[in-house]
């Protein structure tokens, strides 16, 4: 190797960035060494493997000006190109290469080309690609033939997988956990677990497809079963069962696995971290994700956006807004439309309409392009403050100016804008003038708004529709009944539950979750089976009585049936599981404490003033996450400002 070669090779593994791999190419031009294919071709593996996204357009320029290139410059540019964005381009780039080139197609062209096209589903294409190797040889080449099997499994033909697999002579493990995967991925679990018991040596990888192809077909039990099978495992392994039990809304058990791969000694990675944050969030398990905060921060992920943005996403959905936003200012400088997307979210659920509106405003200003999804934010948000004037124009400029076709979802905002406002007749009209046929879900958020303004005849009228729908949805009916409780018509309330209880249709009961002490404690209205449950009741007892005397609280009855005692109505509203979290909290916190709560339906106007009440009178901070918002409770107020 020459001088020059030499301090190429050297310089070639520092640069990390395309304008040092273009300085280094002027380096070599002007050494006059810009035609030697053993440089040329370590520049083209550089860009295409090690910089591929920032530097493929400007390798393929090299390429396209290189004379006679060689088969191990395109094949190079071919397996940098079929992992890139658009896999496509790497087919064309073969086509160019048999056409107008000199060099000829060998076993890891054909191979890189197969993997272009199962990354881009082209089943055409990689048929003509088999049909090609067939005709040049490479029928029993072990790599073709196990690239073959993973494009045909990626593009859902497992049969002809298994055809491929069956006739390659020797398969190596690779081949096996390729064929092993395609029947995962086609869904075939029978079929993939009787080629997992005929594996004759089974590696690491293989166990790992083994959790993830269960995860997917959602027999997390088979998974759990399997992992502790393992003769040994990895940190995939371990995020693969996290990420699973957080998706599968199984929280204990992600908490738990994350807790046991640090006891084991297993680096935690940029899955497991990101699937144990999403269970935090989902749960609102505050405590925990401070303390993941601090591992992250420790680990040194606070420069994977990926992570960022589930720590933001947590932040947000744990009722602590500041912290949020605190991580979004600290993301690397150029946030991807997740993040600027999740901050406008997270000010949305909380009511801070205008400022997610203002932060919307900048990310256009950065030059990050909203999707459909950061739409549906906005519009969120403009619904939860009132804000109809700015949604119905952000909804124009979504299709006018972004050229983003609406959604069911954009379609539901709408009606939700129109509806929470008290603008029934707008909602109605909207939904009539749909240009696709409304759902269950966009007449239920009618039915929503009818229930909160009490638009009886419009809401018999909605439920109609809803009938035919989804007639078996216990929430529609249950909305109904509200309807008519609100206007006193108690025979069409107790109609409306006979049928329910004809049809067998039951409530979803209401559950709420408090986190206390990094533990998780879950009350169910109505529920007295421990002595947790006995314990907050106790508490309960005490706070009502204190609101009663010293905060002139009377209970809202309304919607309870009208056909049993006042007492027994005050029972009914009294046993809601928020209270009992929120009086759980007040017995087992330090005095000061902010408290969290998660519950999964809507938050009833009593409880809604009884948070005010309590906030006021025990000086607490209350935080209260219900199915589609944030309510802050903190001296007598909510930050929704009772409009929700």
């Amino acid at each position: 190797m020459t001088t020059a070669e030499h301090i190429f090779s050297s310089l070639l593994t520092k640069c990390d960035t395309l304008n040092s791999v273009k300085h280094l190419h002027a380096f070599v031009h002007k050494a006059g060494l810009d035609t030697e294919p053993l440089l040329i071709g370590k520049l083209l593996l550089h860009c295409a493997v090690t910089i591929p996204h920032a530097a493929l357009d400007y390798a393929r320029g090299v390429l396209l000006h290189f004379p006679n290139p060689d088969a191990f410059m395109y094949n190079t540019l071919i397996r940098g190109l079929a992992d890139s964005r658009d896999p496509r381009s790497a087919l064309l780039l073969l086509r160019e290469m048999r056409r107008g080139s000199d060099a000829s197609p060998d076993s890891f062209t054909f191979a890189f080309a197969l993997k272009a096209a199962a990354n881009c589903r082209s089943l055409r294409g990689g048929m003509q690609l088999h049909c090609q190797a067939l005709v040049r040889q490479f029928r029993s080449h072990l790599f073709v033939g196990t690239t073959l099997v993973s494009m045909y499994g990626e593009c859902g033909r497992v049969g002809y997988a298994r055809k491929v697999f069956d006739e390659m002579p020797e398969p190596n493990v690779v081949a096996w956990n390729a064929v092993l995967t395609a029947c995962f991925r086609c869904g075939d679990v029978e079929g993939a677990e009787e080629v997992f018991g005929s594996m004759p040596l089974r590696d690491l990888t293989s166990w790992n497809i083994v959790l993830a192809g269960y995860v997917k077909a959602g027999e997390l039990q088979l998974a759990r079963e399997a992992f502790w099978r393992m003769p040994v495992r990895d940190d995939v392994s371990w995020s693969t069962m996290i990420v699973a039990f957080a998706q599968s809304g199984c929280f204990d058990e992600a908490f738990g696995f994350f807790r046991e791969l640090q006891r084991k000694g297993v680096g935690a990675n940029e899955a497991s971290l990101t699937g144990v944050l999403s269970a935090c969030a989902q749960a609102g398990a505050v405590e925990f994700g401070r303390i993941l905060h601090g591992l992250v921060e420790k680990g040194g992920f606070l420069s994977m956006i990926s992570v960022n943005n589930a720590l933001l996403d947590m932040y947000s959905k744990s009722g602590n807004v500041e912290m949020a936003r605190l991580v979004f200012e600290r993301m690397p400088e150029r946030k991807s439309v997740v993040s600027w997307t999740s901050m406008i979210a997270a000010l949305a659920m909380h009511g801070y309409g205008k400022e997610a509106i203002q932060v919307f405003r900048k990310m256009e200003a950065s030059g990050v392009r909203p999707d459909g999804i950061t739409f549906i934010s906005v519009l969120y948000a403009c619904s939860h403050a009132g804000l109809v004037n700015e949604g119905c124009d952000y909804f124009s400029k979504m299709k006018e100016k972004c050229g983003i076709e609406p959604t069911i979802e954009h379609y539901g905002c709408m009606v939700d804008l129109y509806g929470r406002a008290g603008e029934l007749q707008k909602a109605y009209d909207f939904v009539c003038q749909l240009p696709i046929s409304p759902n269950a879900i966009i007449w239920r958020t009618l039915l929503g708004a009818c229930s909160i303004h009490g638009n009886v005849e419009l809401a018999e009228h909605v439920k109609e529709m809803l009938c035919k729908l989804d007639p078996e949805n216990s929430g529609d009916h249950v909305l109904l009944s509200n309807v008519y409780a609100g206007a006193g018509k108690w025979r069409d309330v107790a109609a409306v539950r006979r049928s329910m209880s004809d049809r067998y249709i039951k409530k979803s009961p209401g559950w709420s979750v408090i986190e206390v002490d990094r533990v998780m404690y879950s009350f169910v209205a109505g529920d007295i089976t421990n002595k947790i449950t006995e314990e907050a009741y106790e508490k309960l007892r005490e706070i009502m009585l204190n609101l009663r005397f010293a905060g002139g609280y009377l209970p809202e009855v309304g919607s309870v049936l009208h056909d049993i005692e006042t007492e027994d109505k005050e029972d009914s509203v009294f046993m809601h599981s928020e209270k009992l979290a929120v009086a759980f909290g007040l017995a087992r916190l330090p005095e000061g404490r902010m408290i969290r709560i998660v519950k999964n339906l809507r938050v009833c106007r009593d409880c809604h003033t009884v948070m005010k009440l309590i906030s006021k009178l025990y000086r607490s901070e209350i935080v209260v996450r219900d199915r589609s918002r944030f309510h802050s409770f903190k001296d007598g107020s909510c930050s929704c400002n009772d409009y929700w």
